[in-house]
């Protein structure tokens, strides 16, 4: 086993590129599954009573996601007669592929940060929200470069040892916008 989480064998990242893909992860009860699976590979009997929802429920929501190669069975154990699987992600960190897919899903299809504004609204109402938002005139290659360096710290953040009682979130982004901009000094 790995000394980070999730303590199984995983890419670091994977691109989705099927429309498929896409609407797996925009359901808010796979993406709460995903999460769970970022701490250590887990049954459906687990992560059903960690989210509290019915077996049948959580098992259907772990199909669409192994389905679409989003998770996987990461080891077995016999209890009873019954074989018990332990999933665990394919990837630590899944993205949207830039490109279009021919049937015309675009990458904005998919928004993380409509999951992370309907995460933090308690936060923000209780004043607990950490947060701020900077825009900067730079080029395409610097914006590039920064989002590399953003993308390692979502995996350190990953990769922190699971610990205290609370469930934090991160959302990071890079992204052009309309923003005004004082025009080249003479």
């Amino acid at each position: 086993m790995e000394d980070n989480p999730p303590g199984y064998e995983l890419a670091d990242r994977m691109a989705l590129t099927e429309p498929a893909q896409v609407k797996a992860v925009g359901h808010p009860l796979r993406t709460a599954v995903l999460q769970l699976l970022a701490e250590r590979a887990a049954t459906v009997s687990e992560l059903a009573a960690a989210l509290e929802r019915p077996k049948s429920t959580v098992a259907h929501h772990v199909d669409v996601l192994a389905r679409n190669g989003l998770l996987q069975v990461v080891r077995t154990r016999k209890v009873r007669a019954i074989e018990e699987r332990f999933y665990g992600r394919t990837a630590r960190l899944f993205h949207i592929a830039a490109e279009p897919a021919a049937t015309g899903t675009a990458a904005g299809d998919f928004n993380d940060f409509d999951v992370a504004a309907r995460e933090s609204a308690a936060a923000f109402e209780e004043g607990r929200l950490w947060g701020f938002i900077r825009h900067a005139r730079i080029s395409e290659d610097q914006a590039s470069a920064f989002w590399d360096r953003m993308a390692a710290l979502v995996a350190e953040f990953d990769r922190l040892p699971r610990s205290g009682e609370t469930v934090y979130g991160f959302a990071v982004g890079v992204y052009p916008t309309d923003h005004p901009a004082l025009p080249p000094e003479e």
